[in-house]
Formats: structure tokens, C-alpha cells, sequence
């Protein structure tokens, strides 16, 4: 996992730094170095260079970056945005040093002509912003833009300009950068989208910040294999869990089937469906090895189901419970009193969810650990916000809950977030848009309900699960392309992941 730092962890690990002795003059020099070296690397070999600086310590990397292009040869001038009288410490020294050794420093872009393959190097605004650029800065960013368009490519320092640092919010107007080069480690809103497009491609830069204490990862391939038990070959179905998923009804069979089957896909040992009675034959005709149980047919679920769904619970060892289940107005009553009796790992999903919203008395009964697995419409229900405000934040959101909740929060969306109650938060940038259809959502329910019931944590299951989830997703779409996916060609894609992960 890579560590994604806030706007406060990256000051508090320079701070840290400069406590070892390693003062922000050399941090500086060594971002702006970074960058330099970024940027050539990035540009044709005539390109031109043009440092955008901001008033602020990013406007420092900037000047420094001017200096080492300088130096190294290349055609660089500097668009120096605002008062000049504003720079401090070693930002107006290095802005006195670009003076000193000649290189242009103009005060708009009217005489500063570029070129596609030419470089921009956005030193705006780093992890500091609060609000919309606007003035001088905003038409900066415009001027960025159009040149963005037009073939000129873009560096952006640390992150893109009109970025939010820890939300990914991007105010208007916003860089879009070819490549970013990020200090000492990935910032938040790097990790989530709109800002993990607008940054481009992104470079982290060792400039010497030392010891970091990151709140939040962001996944990677390699995380999955080291989480997932070992096949040992002295085990039988037996050893790898027994998985019971309530879900499904008349004419959502399909939910129920997806969940199921992808659980048998994920390594589980059994997989047991128990869905209304006139449901089940056709969830069972979607795989033979499925097992089923017949519940009561009834128009919804209530606490009348209540002792066969614990009957059914007996020897399984975790449940998969929502996915195209009937609901009701005594719903959440059921599934308060199963939270309460039950001792073995529970994921509500979907239906699930929404039984609970309004009810918050439901999850802090429950005996046993609750994965929650909300798309952002149902976050919202149970948050009591609007989608719109889940989405703006979505760290804070996903976390406050499972903290509140006592529960592991799995906030899915681009970019999915994973939070647990103690605080930990895990960011996963895999999948893509054609997953944007129904019954992927089933699909991962099952997953992480069979990564349940062989024995790994919440937080792991939920983490592997939405990591495989889109590198399924994405071994899909090399397939059969983003438009036509759907969800039964994830669980085909699976074996594609597994494959990978256990060479």
C-alpha cells in the first residue's frame, strides 16, 4: 500500500523533517529539482518551459525549478503571479535567485507564445487551498487549460492547481496536468477521483521528509496476494468456510445468483443461498454448486423469518445478507435481532442497507463484526445527507460512520473507500466506468462475504474484495470493452485475478 497524506500529516512531517535537521530551504530545493527533472524528461527536445508561480511556498518549488532548467540549458521563463511583495522566506529568495541569473520573469502571459510539446509547470498552489481560485490565479489556470488543449503539456507541482489536497474537490476553474509530482508521498485528493484524473499521471518525489504517519493507503496489486490464506494441500472444502447468502425474491433472482456465485468464485468453500421459496429454483439453475434453503414466501421480510434465518445461519461462518431481498417496514427489526444473536461476520448490502437507513438503534446491538457495503445513494440515506455531500466527502463521510457505527465501511464509487471503526482508511484505484451496471454490486457482496468466511478480517476481506473486484472489472473490459460489460463477465474475469496473484 502506498501511504496518502492530508494537508495537515504533510505538514507535520515537514515539520519532522526540519526537527532532524533537514530545514524547508532544502526540502524546497528539492522539490523544485524534482520537477525540473520531471519536466525535461516529459518535453520534446526544443521544447520551451514556462514555471506559472504562485505567492507561496509552491511558487518557491517553482523559482527553484526555473533555476535548474535554467542551468541545465533549456529555454525557461516564469509567469510570475502576484505581488511579488508577498513572497517570504525561501520563496522570495528563490525568486531572487531567478532574477539574479536572467531568466524572464513576466507579469501575464501576453507575450509568452507556446507551442504543443512546450511545458507548463503549474506552481501555483500546493496543499494550502481552501476555496476557488479567482483573480490573477483563476485567469492563470484558464491559460493552463488552453494550452492543455491545445498540445502543451502540463506539470503540476505537488498537486494540480484548484485542487482540494484532502477532498479531491475541484474547484472552478482547475488544472488538468499531464503529470504531477507529488513531495514524500501521494496526497488524498490525488487518490480520489476528479482528482486522480486531473492529475495525470502521477510521480512521487523523495525530497527527504523522513518518517510519515499517513491515516489513509492507497492499494495496490501486490496487497491482495500477501491478505489471502494459503491452499495448502492437505485441505478440502471444509477448511475454506461455508457462506450463507440471504438475498434475492420473485424477479431479483439475478442478485442472488450473482452473489452467490461469485463467492464460489472467490475461494469459499460452500456457499449456501436462502431466498423465498419461489426464488430459489431459479438462483439454484444458475450454478449446480450452489446449496439453497427455501425461506417463507411472504411480500416482505420481517421478524417472522427470524428463526429460520437463524436455523439457517447454523455452522456457516460468516453471511452475505440484502441483494434483491424483499423489504419491508419490520425489516430492520429482523435484522436487529439477527446482529444481535448471531457471532460470525455479517455484510449487509443493498436492500440491507436501506432496511436500516433511519434506524440507528440496528448496528450498535449487533455482537458481531458488520461489514456495510453503500453505493453513494444509500450512504446517504444512512447518513442522513444528500448523495451530493457524500460524494464532495467521501474520506470524512465513510469514515464518521464506521466510527460511529462500529462497523467496516466499504463507500464504493470511483475510487472506492474502505474505513474502519478505529480510524484506518484504505483507497482503491482500481475498475473503471463500464462497471457503472447493475449487479456489480452483487458480485462484490459475495466476494467479500466468501473472503469473510475464510477467515480474514473485516478490513482485509473489504480491502481484497474491492481490489479484485476492479481488477476483474478491468480484465473484463480488455475483453469485451467498457460499454457492452456486465456484471456476470466479472465473475468469468476472476480468474484472471486469482491466476496473477498466485504466481
Amino acid at each position: 500500500m502506498q501511504p496518502l497524506l492530508t494537508a495537515a500529516e504533510t505538514r507535520t512531517a515537514e515539520a519532522g523533517a526540519e526537527r532532524r535537521g533537514l530545514p524547508a530551504s532544502i526540502l524546497m530545493e528539492n522539490a523544485g529539482t524534482a520537477v525540473a527533472e520531471a519536466a525535461i524528461a516529459l518535453a520534446r527536445p526544443a521544447a520551451r518551459f514556462l514555471v506559472v508561480a504562485g505567492p507561496g511556498n509552491n511558487g518557491g518549488d517553482g523559482y527553484v525549478a526555473a533555476r535548474k532548467l535554467h542551468a541545465a540549458g533549456r529555454q525557461v521563463d516564469v509567469w510570475r503571479v502576484g505581488d511579488p511583495a508577498r513572497l517570504t522566506g525561501d520563496a522570495a529568495r528563490n525568486h531572487a535567485a531567478v532574477e539574479q541569473i536572467g531568466v524572464p520573469i513576466h507579469a501575464s502571459a501576453a507575450a509568452l507564445p507556446l507551442r504543443p510539446g512546450d511545458v507548463v509547470v503549474d506552481a501555483l498552489f500546493g496543499t494550502g487551498l481552501a476555496r476557488a481560485p479567482d483573480g490573477d490565479a483563476a485567469d492563470a489556470i484558464r491559460a493552463m487549460l488552453r494550452w492543455h488543449a491545445e498540445g502543451v503539456r502540463v506539470v503540476a507541482v505537488d498537486l494540480p492547481s484548484g485542487l482540494s489536497s484532502d477532498t479531491a474537490r475541484a474547484f472552478d476553474p482547475c488544472v488538468a496536468a499531464d503529470l504531477t509530482v507529488t513531495f514524500g508521498a501521494m496526497k488524498l485528493g490525488l487518490a480520489l477521483e476528479p482528482g486522480a484524473t486531473l492529475a495525470g499521471r502521477v510521480q512521487v518525489a523523495d525530497i527527504g521528509l523522513g518518517e510519515l504517519s499517513p491515516s489513509a493507503w492507497l492499494l495496490e496489486p501486490s496487497d491482495g496476494p500477501r491478505c489471502l490464506p494459503p491452499r495448502r494441500s492437505d485441505t478440502n472444502k471444509g477448511t475454506y468456510g461455508h457462506l450463507l447468502v440471504v438475498a434475492g425474491s420473485r424477479g431479483k433472482s439475478g442478485a442472488a445468483a450473482l452473489a452467490g456465485l461469485s463467492a464460489l468464485r472467490s475461494g469459499v468453500g460452500l456457499c449456501t443461498v436462502a431466498t423465498p421459496a419461489d426464488a430459489l429454483s431459479d438462483v439454484q439453475g444458475h450454478a449446480p454448486e450452489l446449496m439453497g434453503v427455501a425461506l417463507p414466501a411472504s411480500a416482505v421480510f420481517g421478524p417472522s423469518h427470524l428463526d429460520v434465518l437463524l436455523a439457517a445461519a447454523e455452522g456457516k461462518d460468516a453471511l452475505v445478507i440484502g441483494p434483491g431481498i424483499p423489504r419491508g417496514p419490520e425489516t430492520h427489526l429482523l435484522l436487529e435481532e439477527l446482529l444481535a444473536r448471531l457471532d460470525v461476520p455479517v455484510l449487509l448490502d443493498a436492500d440491507g442497507l436501506n432496511a436500516i437507513a433511519g434506524h440507528p438503534e440496528v448496528l450498535p446491538r449487533s455482537r458481531t463484526p458488520v461489514v456495510l457495503t453503500p453505493h453513494p445513494g444509500e450512504m446517504a440515506r444512512l447518513a442522513g445527507k444528500t448523495a451530493a455531500e457524500v460524494q464532495a466527502h467521501r474520506i470524512a463521510t465513510a469514515t464518521g460512520f464506521a466510527r460511529t457505527q462500529r462497523a467496516v465501511v466499504v463507500l464504493k464509487g470511483a475510487r472506492t473507500v474502505v474505513a474502519d471503526p478505529t480510524g484506518q482508511v484504505r483507497v482503491n484505484p482500481t475498475g473503471n466506468p463500464g462497471m457503472a451496471t447493475g449487479g456489480t454490486g452483487d458480485v462484490l457482496s459475495g466476494m467479500v462475504g466468501a473472503l469473510l468466511a475464510q477467515g480474514l478480517t473485516p478490513l482485509d476481506a473489504a480491502s481484497v474484495g474491492v481490489l479484485a473486484h476492479g481488477l476483474a472489472g478491468d480484465a473484463a473490459a480488455r475483453r469485451w470493452g467498457r460499454l457492452g460489460l456486465v456484471a456476470s463477465d466479472l465473475t468469468a474475469a476472476l480468474g484472471e485475478v486469482w491466476t496473477a496473484w498466485e504466481r
